[in-house]
């Protein structure tokens, strides 16, 4: 089963609710920027990749909203969906880029639109076409990245592999294929038999939720366990490599990715075993030179306390809910990006590609 994470409908966009899954599948449509912004934050959609792209068409969305208003109400409603797009989550950095990646495509059609006769030939629906146009793009541009990605990371594999994996980072983390099930899928596909031993990872359950299910769907053989059983498999020689996504890389190559993989890699480490993150190019943030300088999102005590409607923890107790932690470098055997794997010591390769994909 191909997983849609994201659709054009031809006038909305529309997201599966990846917080039903896997007992419900349902796709609520988003017409603007604000209902994208708080559909991120939600985790309607979520997976860096997945997130650009929504956010890319949360500015298109606004720009038709707005498309028949006069030129300021149009530039004034669209730097508003900017800053709300950028505030539905601070750690993934994918969200950053199409921000960025949608304004420079603004400026340039304004200038397209506007030229030597000062602001007359001013069209916002021309603009608000254009918009839409790249964020399809976009989109578009997500799927070649991840089977790309996945092609160079299935090299990695060997021919029979058990593979642990954390959160979740396929189809439904991007807009198509995925990042470190990408790798998976890429791999199973050219003949090897990969099993997947997935995380639960909890509180918001990625792995027993979503991952489990995207296998399910295309009968890739998945094993379920709770994150404090990796250790013990590693332990006993069950594991073969780790594959994990990341939602955001420093230039050193520091990896922030869901809270619970630094555990795993400190213990993959410890045992021998290749721990690799799979991203795109536009998850390395070269302006952010170590892990210390990310921003890690705190989420609400509600995911800690229970699950839906179910209640574990006693009332009046404190919650902490970091939603990501900090791989340092050191623990991160290879990077599988689009353009190649990065091998460690990651960093002064991690300073070239990521230069050469920024300028």
């Amino acid at each position: 089963m191909a997983v849609e994470t994201l659709r054009w409908s031809g006038k909305h966009l529309e997201m599966i609710d990846q917080r039903l899954l896997p007992n419900e599948i349902k796709y609520p449509s988003f017409n603007n920027a604000h209902e994208v912004a708080v559909g991120i934050s939600t985790m309607v959609v979520r997976g860096a990749p997945a997130i650009g792209v929504a956010a890319a068409y949360g500015v298109a969305l606004e720009a038709q909203c707005l498309s028949n208003q006069p030129q300021q109400v149009f530039l004034n409603g669209l730097e508003r969906a900017f800053e709300v797009l950028a505030k539905s989550r601070p750690t993934a950095v994918n969200l950053f880029w199409a921000i960025k990646r949608m304004r420079s495509t603004l400026s340039h059609l304004i200038g397209k639109n506007i030229g030597a006769s000062g602001g007359f030939d001013f069209k916002p629906s021309v603009i608000a076409e254009g918009l839409l146009e790249e964020a399809i793009r976009i989109h578009n541009e997500d799927v070649r990245i991840n089977l790309s990605l996945g092609a160079h990371g299935a090299k990695l594999l060997p021919d029979v592999c058990r593979v642990l994996t954390h959160c979740n980072a396929g189809a439904l983390a991007t807009a198509g294929h995925g990042t470190a099930l990408g790798v998976i899928r890429s791999a199973v596909a050219e003949g090897k038999r990969v099993s997947v031993i997935a995380d639960e990872t909890r509180p918001f359950l990625q792995g027993a939720r979503l991952t489990a299910w995207e296998m399910v769907q295309e009968g890739i053989p998945c094993t379920l366990i709770t994150d404090n059983m990796a250790g013990y498999l590693m332990a006993k020689g069950e594991i073969d490599a780790v594959l994990v996504g990341a939602d955001r890389v420093a230039r050193n190559g520091d990896v922030a990715n869901k809270v619970g993989t630094y555990m795993v890699a400190v213990m993959a480490k410890h045992h021998g075993i290749p721990f690799y993150v799979a991203c795109p190019l536009s998850t390395i943030d070269v302006e952010t030179e170590t892990g210390e300088q990310i921003p890690i999102e705190e989420r609400s005590a509600e995911e800690v306390l229970g699950y839906r409607d179910t209640r574990w923890a006693p009332a009046g107790v404190k919650v902490r809910n970091p939603a990501f932690d900090i791989t340092p470098s050191k623990y991160v055997s290879a990077l599988i990006t689009e353009g190649g794997v990065i091998r460690s010591p990651i960093i002064d390769g991690m300073i070239n590609v990521s230069c050469s994909h920024q300028t």
